[in-house]
């Protein structure tokens, strides 16, 4: 069974939209996922299940989060493979070493390419921002407080949801991941 990361946007920031992560372990399990964990607690969580549709799992995780916990929320999955080829494609490597100021923001989707093209958010900054396979990449040096909001440039201007991980984030889920890390 492969093994996929979920990638919940929004939750137990700034005390909005309170999800404990043994609340969001127990909901999964209970839609009969197995080895179920959670990696910090803003939304993260890694299981294993035979459904390999992911765009139907995020669906079916976002209604069970609104039925059973009261919550809207947008989710997205990730498979090993596609964490992997995210930290493989990161433009970045070479210089930002520092996790913390690097941002994988994840799309629900691609998109379309007449958007990408009247609003790319390259533009916004055109040093630190890079497309990849259905995710941006954000060097963010002087910290995110700092750098443009991409994130609500992307949502508003290419329709497509966006939740954001800094690279510490993105490189340990994969980690955790691979079949030896259980």
């Amino acid at each position: 069974m492969p093994t996929y990361a979920l990638l919940i946007r929004g939750i137990n920031v700034g005390g909005n939209k309170r999800l404990a992560m043994a609340d969001l372990r127990q909901l999964l399990t209970g839609l009969g996922y197995a080895d179920v964990r959670t990696h910090l607690q803003s939304g993260n969580a890694l299981f294993r299940t035979a459904k390999t549709k992911q765009d139907a799992l995020a669906t079916q995780i976002e209604k069970a989060i609104a039925a059973d916990l009261g919550l809207t929320v947008r989710c997205m999955t990730r498979s090993a493979a596609e964490m992997l080829a995210v930290i493989e494609a990161n433009p970045f490597a070479e210089f930002a070493t520092q996790g913390s100021k690097l941002l994988a923001m994840f799309l629900s989707a691609s998109p379309e390419a007449s958007r990408l093209a009247a609003h790319d958010p390259r533009e916004l900054d055109p040093e630190g921002v890079r497309l990849g396979e259905r995710v941006i990449y954000h060097w963010c040096p002087n910290g995110f407080l700092q750098a443009p909001n991409v994130g609500a440039f992307v949502e508003k201007n290419l329709r497509v949801a966006v939740t954001a991980r800094n690279w510490n984030t993105v490189t340990k889920l994969a980690a955790m991941l691979q079949p030896d890390a259980r």
